[in-house]
């Protein structure tokens, strides 16, 4: 029986019932798998290990490209669905398959940002769904776009740089290196850039790291501040558990809270 477009929709956004659970782990497991790919393949492999992974990474972009057209499809707006985030980078993870044919050369630098993908799953605390705590999934999200952020900048440097200069930039863990030493501001001076585009890079990636890494963890140390002053209290309603110390209803969905004893009483 085929789905109408409103259930396609809803499955394709739900993440409650068993079937939006089974669509959106098994999208998550192939955008970690492809990222998986590309790393593989920045190492001495055998060459029918590459085709294989290269045909699987095919069927994932298959199913990807199936998906976004799906997306297309069901929604009501899709003018605003274009342009939306998401959709923009679910574009994006397709893309170099398809221009393939085209003699662009940096065309696969977009397939690193496949990983960002991700970002729709976070948003909605569905990976981190063991996490109870509020800051608890706060943290996982800001170690998430830090990671996922690395991992970019370490595809486009590696894929910048491997080609004219592959005795520093090797395999993807001397990408991921340098992204971590010059994000951080270390800068040890041992592996650098030798291409115009791959020095730009490493402006980007400084100014990345100045501007990003001070911001996530400064709103990581309000959160654990905030928390501080708060007391452990499970609300009944929804499952909140930290709440204001003289808080007497849940200010997430109001239901009334059990009293609770102060540390000294």
């Amino acid at each position: 029986m085929l789905l109408s477009k409103e259930k396609t929709e809803f499955y394709l956004k739900d993440l409650e019932t068993p079937i939006g659970k089974v669509i959106n782990l098994t999208l998550g497991a192939l955008v970690i798998v492809s990222s998986g790919i590309f790393v593989a393949e920045t190492y001495e492999i055998p060459d029918y290990l590459r085709l294989q992974l290269n045909l699987v990474d095919t069927i994932i972009v298959v199913i990807f490209a199936i998906e976004y057209a799906l997306r297309l499809w069901s929604t009501e707006n899709k003018i605003a669905y274009i342009f939306s985030f998401y959709a923009i980078i679910d574009l994006i993870a397709i893309l170099p398959f398809f221009l393939g044919a085209v003699d662009i050369r940096f065309i696969r630098l977009l397939r690193w940002f496949r990983i960002l993908r991700l970002i729709r799953f976070i948003d909605r605390k569905f990976l981190f769904a063991s996490v109870s705590t509020e800051d608890g999934v706060i943290f996982a999200r800001i170690l998430f776009t830090l990671f996922a952020i690395v991992f970019v900048y370490s595809g486009l440097i590696y894929q910048v740089e491997h080609p004219v200069n592959p005795q520093v930039f090797d395999t993807f863990l001397d990408a991921f290196y340098f992204s971590v030493v010059t994000m951080t501001t270390v800068g040890f001076g041992d592996v650098t850039p030798i291409s115009e585009l791959g020095r730009l890079l490493t402006v980007l990636m400084i100014l990345t790291g100045v501007a990003l890494i001070p911001w996530q963890v400064g709103d990581l140390i309000k959160r654990l501040v905030k928390t501080a002053n708060q007391v452990e209290i499970v609300c009944s309603g929804c499952g909140l558990i930290f709440h204001d110390v003289d808080a007497g209803f849940c200010k997430r969905c109001g239901t009334k809270l059990p009293t609770h004893k102060s540390p000294r009483g």
